[in-house]
């Protein structure tokens, strides 16, 4: 998953790219609204954080600005403790949900995953396809009762895919949330990454998870699971 953190204060916006990262996000991020904006048009972002206190271009002009330009992306703001009424306009802007300073970082972790889910149209932190489970809080893995080890990016492609199991996800856009924008890409990586993955997953060539649509990428083929 790629998550924008558009935040102006320097050591907070290093701690939320920092964290993020260590929790298996590509991170994007800017100092104030100019820079968010052109992230948030610009990048394929799946979610973005979004502080209010922001110079030049507030935090909720920029989130009436992405929501005008019909970015559909969850959106969670930051704001000062105990100001309802920055709440309210944020959520009246566009926004999904907030955080109030001072926060723990498992506090936006835990929203911005349940942002991502509920944007999947998944209710629980375990994804099932069929018989592989996918925990996005404990970030593991199994194929019925097996655990899979699986590699940072084997993760992240796993994670996309099944999100958004069931429709064709292009080489391309899989290729958009492994790399920051400063990273030299390879597109040819995904074919590797996701052959790996099905070897992982389906050692006995049984349950077929993953499907190659040629010219149009890659679906996770195992039937969602909503209860």
């Amino acid at each position: 998953m790629r998550a924008l953190v558009v935040e102006d204060e320097a050591i907070l916006r290093e701690t939320l790219r920092t964290r993020l990262a260590a929790a298996g996000f590509t991170v994007d991020v800017a100092a104030d609204g100019q820079e968010g904006m052109f992230a948030g048009l610009e990048y394929p972002i799946d979610v973005a954080i979004i502080d209010l206190g922001l110079p030049g271009i507030s935090g909720l002009e920029l989130i009436r600005r992405l929501r005008a330009a019909r970015k559909k992306l969850p959106i969670l703001i930051l704001t000062a403790r105990d100001n309802w009424q920055d709440k309210v306009e944020g959520l009246q802007a566009g926004a999904d949900d907030y955080v109030t300073k001072p926060f723990h970082f498992e506090e936006v972790l835990a929203r911005v995953q349940a942002l991502l889910r509920r944007a999947g149209g998944w209710a629980s932190p375990q994804l099932r396809c069929g018989s592989v489970v996918l925990d996005t809080r404990a970030q593991t893995v199994a194929v019925g009762e097996r655990p899979v080890e699986l590699t940072t990016f084997e993760y992240r492609i796993l994670e996309h895919l099944m999100l958004r199991a069931g429709e064709v996800i292009s080489k391309a856009e899989l290729t958009e949330r492994l790399y920051d924008q400063d990273f030299e890409r390879d597109s040819n990586v995904i074919e590797v990454l996701i052959g790996r993955l099905r070897r992982k997953l389906d050692p006995d060539e049984q349950l077929h998870p993953i499907e190659t649509l040629r010219g149009r990428g890659y679906r996770l083929a195992l039937p969602r699971e909503t209860g």
